[in-house]
Order: structure tokens, then C-alpha cells, then sequence
């Protein structure tokens, strides 16, 4: 899997071959972890040239396989990831692990991550989070577990075409007393644990929704022309263009009321723009209603007001 910018070292995507850090995190704390966190992945999936812990004579050193398994994986139902700012998404989970492995060393680490495509190609995109996760022993051998997973739209981590579902992961290392930096790492001396298919999640491109109703005020039976753009976020430019052909509800809220009832529904242009008309009767308020799709979230517009005379 590719590591991205979140852990590209381990980051942008489990893929082995980009494990690299961004330049803004090479030198803190969250860089250096993921880039021990790589060293280590990269070693297990590298062995075989697929999937981790291979058992030929001829692979290259590894890992041993660590006794820590994963369950009760907890993420919100969506991510929505605008064009710079982080987005960081709280994760949940239990760590089960044999009586010999010691969570409290000062060099164990376990985190979650989300991945989309096969969990045991190296180019499997995956986010992680800047830090390891944190960790609370239930008994001898269980402990629940709690970590970020951040996505950094600004640094190129995702592509557009990587929106939509996604799948939990999470992995655990001991390092026991080994140095990732040092020439001296064994890595061989390493136990490494990872698990897939823990849940899943949407990664999805934000979106935005505009409505203006004119001409305000305007009298009663005049018709009211309503304009506005549909538009999301692309991860490659870092920029928000419109959403074409998209289905979108054109509303109404009779002044004194809370509820929003639906008009017609219009669908959006090339460029992501709608316009149609209605008549005007009481005084109230317009929008437009997105509902969504797997890879885009629903957004309602603001609503606009027009004086009826």
C-alpha cells in the first residue's frame, strides 16, 4: 500500500513507492513518525513483492509477524475534504494482543488508516493520521484504542478519482529497542501486525451551493427567476469548479415557517450553473437542494429571501 502525505511516507496511499514525506512535515514529530511507520510497512509488503510476511527463502528481510489483531473499528460515515484545509476524522478500535506484547514500551505504536482498492497491492492508495494512536489496556491482552486519520488536500495526497468508499485498516509495531534511523536497524527484530477490511468510510469532495431569487421585491403572480452554481472541490488543482448534470431541487419556505418544500427539480449545466423561474406568491424563502452522491456530499444552499408585494 501507498502511504501518502499522512503517512506518504505512510501516506496518500499504501503504495510502497511513495513513501516520501511532503516537505512540510519531513522534520516534526508526525513526519518522523510516519516515516518509521513506512520503513517498516515498506519491509513487510516488499518481501514478497505483494503481501506482508512472505515465507520464501529468498525474501528480503523482514518483520516478524506481531500477535495483534483488530476489531470494533469506528469512523464517521463520511469525510468531506475541501481543496486546503486538514480534515482530521476520529477513529475507534480495539487492539487484541498476546500476553508477550508489551503496548506500554516507549517504542510500540499502533494506528488506524483508511485504504481504497486492494489492501495487498502496493499501490493501494491509504491516509493515516499525523500521530500514532493512543491506547487504554482493558484487560492483559485488549486495549481500546483511539487516532486521527488526516487528510492534507493542499500537499496532493489524493487524486479525484479516488473519491468515494473506502475501507479501515490499522496496524501495530513494535520496535523493541531497534532505531529506524540508525545503520544498525534490524528489521528483522521488528514485529508488525496489520489488519483490513475493518469497516468503511466515504471519502468524499466537498461541495458548495449558491442561490439568488430576483427581482426583490416583486409583486404577486410576477415570475421569479432563480440562478445559482453547483460546485465541489478537485484535489488536483485545489480549486472548486461546477458540478455538471447534476439533479438539484429548487425549494420554498413560506416566511414564519421551518420546513422546505420542493418545487421542481432542474439539473445542472456543463458548468455546474442552474437557472429556472416560478411565481411568486407569499413571502418566503428560495433554495436550491443537492442530495448527494458517493462522492460528493449533499449541500443545501443558504436560503434567500423575497418580498412578495
Amino acid at each position: 500500500m501507498r502511504i501518502r502525505a499522512t503517512v506518504a511516507a505512510v501516506s496518500g496511499a499504501l503504495a510502497i513507492s511513495a513513501f516520501a514525506l511532503p516537505a512540510a512535515h519531513a522534520a516534526d514529530s508526525a513526519g518522523s513518525f510516519r516515516a518509521d511507520v513506512a520503513k517498516v510497512l515498506q519491509a513487510a509488503h516488499a518481501a514478497s513483492g505483494k503481501t506482508a510476511f512472505s515465507s520464501s527463502a529468498d525474501a528480503e528481510p523482514q518483520p516478524y509477524p506481531l500477535d495483534a489483531t483488530f476489531s470494533n473499528f469506528k469512523i464517521a460515515k463520511a469525510i468531506k475534504v475541501g481543496t486546503t484545509a486538514d480534515v482530521s476524522t476520529k477513529v475507534t478500535y480495539t487492539m487484541t494482543h498476546g500476553a508477550d506484547v508489551d503496548i506500554t514500551a516507549d517504542d510500540f505504536l499502533t494506528a488506524p488508516f483508511i485504504y481504497r482498492g486492494d489492501f495487498d497491492n502496493l499501490d493501494t492508495p491509504a491516509l493515516f493520521g499525523d500521530d500514532p494512536a493512543t491506547c487504554t489496556a482493558t484487560s492483559a491482552t485488549t486495549a481500546t484504542c483511539t487516532g486521527l486519520i488526516t487528510a492534507h488536500p493542499s500537499e496532493g495526497e489524493l487524486s479525484n478519482s479516488e473519491a468515494g468508499t473506502w475501507k479501515g485498516a490499522a496496524l501495530a509495531v513494535a520496535f523493541n529497542g531497534q532505531d529506524p534511523t540508525s545503520d544498525t536497524f534490524d528489521i528483522t527484530k521488528v514485529g508488525y501486525a496489520e489488519q483490513g477490511d475493518l469497516g468503511s468510510t466515504l471519502v468524499q469532495r466537498n461541495s458548495r451551493l449558491t442561490v439568488n431569487a430576483s427581482p426583490e421585491p416583486v409583486k404577486k403572480g410576477k415570475t421569479i427567476t432563480v440562478v445559482g452554481k453547483l460546485s465541489r472541490a478537485n484535489w488536483e488543482d485545489n480549486k472548486y469548479h461546477g458540478y455538471s448534470t447534476q439533479p438539484v431541487k429548487l425549494q420554498f419556505r413560506k416566511k414564519g415557517s421551518s420546513t422546505y418544500t420542493t418545487l421542481k427539480t432542474i439539473k445542472t449545466s456543463t458548468t455546474g450553473d442552474l437557472k429556472t423561474t416560478t411565481t411568486a406568491t407569499v413571502d418566503g424563502y428560495y433554495r436550491y437542494s443537492f442530495a448527494g452522491t458517493s462522492t460528493t456530499p449533499a449541500v443545501n444552499a443558504t436560503g434567500d429571501f423575497v418580498d412578495v408585494q
